[in-house]
């Protein structure tokens, strides 16, 4: 995922595009400090201050702070600051849910969709599931991958955009998930089993596996 955003590479646009190119830079760029630690659960973002470091109006950075509020990683106190939320246990369990739901639904509409070719790289990407072992944070990285390149290929536009701005919930909220010690087995089973349904485009079993993946 490309936390950080870009410009246009060099599309013609006006004054209305231009300022919500930068809104939409601002968004990143806090949401990639949320996920990388950079700002800390607790810790208060003054609308004021990122403004400044920025060279920004406020205007965007409260327009980011609002949409960062309502994929639930900051809290807003009007007229005071905006806080950065904890991820609790809760939290951790709905978003596994929410990304249940969604991966499952990117690979029910993507594989019927997809080319040969396509799906033989979606497989080459399960592979790195497959062989990441115990390094969490390749497996991690893997399931991303995966998941990612199946939502760009699904064809439809509304789920696309969706998952772009839930992303930054996503991996901030499951940063520090494991699949438990005494499933890792049974996970890898799944694994394989995903990556042949991938392989003969069944959107069906692809995504009863998917939700399986995500305990849903």
């Amino acid at each position: 995922m490309q936390l950080g955003g870009s410009f246009m590479n060099g599309r013609s646009t006006n004054i209305g595009d231009s300022k919500k190119l930068l809104g939409e830079e601002v968004f990143r760029h806090i949401g990639a400090q949320i996920v990388d630690g950079t700002l800390r659960p607790g810790q208060r973002i003054r609308d004021t201050e990122v403004a400044e470091e920025l060279h920004v109006s406020r205007t965007p950075v409260r327009e980011a702070l609002q949409r960062l509020e309502r994929l639930g990683l900051v809290t807003m106190y009007p007229s005071r600051y905006t806080e950065v939320t904890e991820v609790t246990p809760t939290v951790v369990e709905q978003t596994l849910e929410f990304a249940g739901y969604q991966a499952g639904a990117a690979a029910r509409m993507s594989l019927p969709r997809m080319t040969d070719e396509q799906r033989a790289h979606a497989a080459g990407l399960v592979d790195e599931l497959l062989t990441s072992g115990e390094d969490d944070s390749r497996i991690s990285n893997s399931r991303w991958a995966v998941f990612s390149y199946l939502s760009c290929h699904s064809g439809n536009a509304q789920h696309r955009a969706l998952i772009e701005d839930a992303s930054i919930a996503l991996f901030r909220n499951l940063g520090d998930w494991r699949v438990p010690e005494e499933d890792r087995e049974r996970m890898r089973r799944i694994y394989a089993e995903f990556r042949a349904a991938v392989l003969r485009a069944d959107g069906d079993e692809a995504e009863r596996l998917v939700r399986e993946m995500h305990y849903v």
